[in-house]
Parts: structure tokens; sequence; C-alpha cells
């Protein structure tokens, strides 16, 4: 019986050592949401007449252990079956968070309005300064981040 305990305590042993030694190192991330007038993510506008507003609070978070300077650009499509990033696509408005520290969460309100009626795709992607930015000045292009978030929007006369 004794030697049963001692099997089972080394054995937890050499577990947690496991665990501790091998365990995988969290990459960083950054976080992008759209919220609605009341700060809530639940009631988006989903029908516009032509020429109506629509705004919306963005707000950017990081979680990648730095500082980092991104950008939110708002791109208005009506393909609702894109790829991304839109490659091509104008961006209507762009929302800049400078200077993200590290767990900050920065807001903006971005503002869009469809001068014709259709349904739309109102894509928020986020973009971030590239790693090599102050070794090639001339680098003025962020990176894509991967993330996005799409609201869809019905316009009406």
């Amino acid at each position: 019986m004794i030697a049963v305990a001692v099997a089972l305590l080394v054995a937890s042993v050499l577990l947690g050592v496991y665990y501790v030694w091998d365990r995988p190192t969290q990459e960083g991330y950054m976080t992008l949401y759209v919220l609605d007038a009341q700060g809530q993510a639940v009631n988006y506008t989903e029908t516009l007449r032509v020429g109506e507003n629509m705004s919306v609070n963005v707000v950017v978070k990081n979680h990648l252990g730095t500082p980092i300077d991104s950008q939110v650009q708002v791109k208005v499509v009506k393909d609702l079956n894109p790829t991304f990033p839109l490659n091509g696509v104008n961006a209507s408005e762009t929302l800049f968070f400078n200077n993200l520290q590290d767990g900050e969460m920065q807001e903006n309100t971005a503002t869009v309005s469809m001068n014709e009626a259709g349904s739309y795709m109102v894509v928020f992607e986020l973009w971030t300064k590239p790693a090599n930015w102050d070794v090639n000045p001339g680098n003025v292009y962020p990176d894509f981040s991967g993330d996005y978030t799409v609201l869809n929007v019905q316009v009406t006369t």
C-alpha cells in the first residue's frame, strides 16, 4: 500500500513538472469589436434610408504584450461573399488607435452612409503597424491582422 502511494506521488510530481516545463506559451493577439450607440453588441442598425448616417463604436484591445499602433479601416461593399482583406476597396473611413499599450482598450466612433439602395456589408478591418516600420520608412502600408467584423445593412429609398 505504501509502494502504491509513493508511486502515485512520484507520478503526480512528474506530471506537474512536465506540465510546467512543457507548457506552450500563448501568442499575443488583438481584439476588435463593434458596439451600438448604447455600448452594447445587440441593437445594431440593420436598415437605413439612402443618405442616412449609421454610427457605431469601434473598440480595439491590445493583448500582444507590447505597445502597438493600429488602425481600423471601415469599408462598404455590395458583394455579400468577399474575401478578406478587401483589397482594392477604398476605406470610407480610417480610425487610428495610436500607442495602444498592452492590456489597454481604445474606442472610436465610425460613421457610415450609403448613397443608393441595396444590401451592403460594412466591414471593419484591423491593421497594425509592420514590425519593420522603423527599418523601412518608405513602407506606408500597415499589415492586416486577420481580424475583422462585419455588419449587414439594408438600404432603402
